[in-house]
């Protein structure tokens, strides 16, 4: 049980993560409709590839720990794993499905000079980024609230048990925050204009975010939570006023962490209201604990010493990748397409 509840905590590290980290990739791709401003010199597209290239060289590598975060999953906690991803099948399905068309937009967008072309793509990066933040959000207030399980913990619910008004105002949170978390980084990683609009965007919707997910957070906690993570709430709830305050200073900097701070207080609100349990039980039903999930503890003790040494190397790794490209970016450093043009392609076919 000892190593049991380590890695329980251990994937909600993992998670936290994912969330901190990919929580701005999907920000920024959403901003992609919504930052970018046309003057008829398309300057527009420019401020679409410069808002890409913030995220370029870390969006993969962001991914790794939804991967790994799976990963220990399945080996820590198989039925947990099993029950999650028969019953969340189709949410999780379509996650899968965004992400790859998001990952295929971002490969594939400059291979082309071509306007529909790109114009393509960007939906597709936009499509890929709203679409799992939400349903993230859906999947983690459903954690929270509990599943219908049966007497073999198997998912006993149907597709639309899983969209009551607390899930969907959850998965809203969620976008929301990553939305606030991706304004503050194109403002941490911007410079000139853009970053000016990023960052008073970035202040409207902190402002946005403390009554909708402060009052998400208190519902949690007075329907499905403990007293403990009442504390989490008011770190969730002054992290959120910090944003408002530091994005009116222009300390971005400041801002990026407190809205770290939010996300992680987030997911500790998650994790510790599920607990004891990986899957509560709905309505006080059937419910999966840790102790019932969890590998055999010589499985459990494998996965420790391998964690050991392999995560300070993957944490090492993608903070030195954080460090090489620290530097802002400016519509001065975004070259000119150099894609194919259909044409091109047509003559080099044929």
């Amino acid at each position: 049980m000892d190593l049991a509840l380590v890695w329980f905590v251990l994937i909600a590290v993992l998670w936290t993560g994912y969330l901190v980290l990919e929580g701005f990739d999907f920000g920024v791709g959403m901003l992609l409709g919504v930052l970018p401003r046309a003057d008829g010199t398309g300057r527009k597209d420019t401020e679409r590839r410069l808002l890409i290239n913030t995220i370029g060289p870390v969006w993969d590598g962001n991914e790794v720990w939804l991967i790994t975060a799976a990963g220990a999953t399945f080996a820590a906690f198989p039925e947990w794993y099993a029950t999650l991803f028969s019953g969340f099948y189709l949410p999780l399905l379509a996650i899968l499905v965004a992400l790859i068309v998001r990952a295929v937009a971002f490969e594939y967008r400059g291979k082309i000079d071509d306007a529909a072309w790109t114009r393509r793509a960007d939906l597709a990066i936009q499509f890929g980024s709203w679409v799992p933040a939400f349903l993230w959000g859906l999947t983690f207030a459903n954690l929270v609230r509990g599943v219908p399980l049966d007497a073999g913990h198997q998912y006993a619910g149907t597709l639309a048990d899983l969209f009551s008004p607390f899930a969907v105002a959850g998965a809203v949170v969620v976008t929301l925050l990553c939305l606030l978390h991706g304004a503050i980084f194109v403002s941490l990683k911007t410079d000139g204009d853009i970053r000016a609009r990023a960052r008073r965007l970035a202040a409207g919707l902190a402002w946005a975010a403390l009554p909708v997910a402060g009052g998400w957070a208190v519902w949690a906690q007075l329907a499905y939570s403990v007293t403990w993570t009442w504390a989490v709430v008011g770190v969730a709830a002054a992290g959120l006023a910090g944003v408002v305050v530091t994005t009116g200073r222009s300390r971005e900097g400041r801002a990026f962490g407190l809205s770290a701070l939010v996300l992680v207080a987030y997911v500790v609100l998650v994790f510790g209201s599920m607990y004891p349990d990986v899957l509560p039980g709905a309505g006080g039903g059937e419910s999966l604990t840790i102790a019932e999930a969890a590998s055999t503890p010589y499985t459990l003790g494998i996965l420790t010493v391998v964690a050991a040494i392999l995560t300070p190397l993957v944490i090492a790794y993608q903070a030195w990748t954080y460090w090489v490209f620290r530097r802002r970016l400016s519509v001065r450093d975004i070259p000119p397409p150099i894609g194919l043009t259909w044409q091109r392609i047509k003559d080099a076919a044929f």
